[in-house]
């Protein structure tokens, strides 16, 4: 069951994500690859500040703010292309 909560909210994360970078759609494949990478990044980002999420929201708030990291360091790369 915890599997399928991950799924879920690495795709809402992915897309909450492209909402606020302003992203072209990426379907839902491109919102969960987003979605868990940034909540990967997210958790870790959030520890190394001495932070921990809990809970439905604080697991979505991180992996949201781990994408929209992800996105904009993409993005970086791009741009020195």
């Amino acid at each position: 069951m915890q599997l399928i909560w991950f799924i879920l909210i690495g795709i809402a994360a992915g897309w909450l994500a492209g909402q606020i970078m302003k992203t072209d759609n990426k379907g839902v494949v491109g919102d969960l690859i987003i979605g868990v990478v940034g909540a990967i990044l997210g958790g870790f980002l959030i520890g190394l500040l001495g932070f921990s999420a809990s809970g439905l929201l604080g697991s979505l708030i991180t992996a949201t703010l781990g994408a929209v990291v992800l996105i904009a360091g993409l993005r970086q790369l791009k741009k020195r292309r």
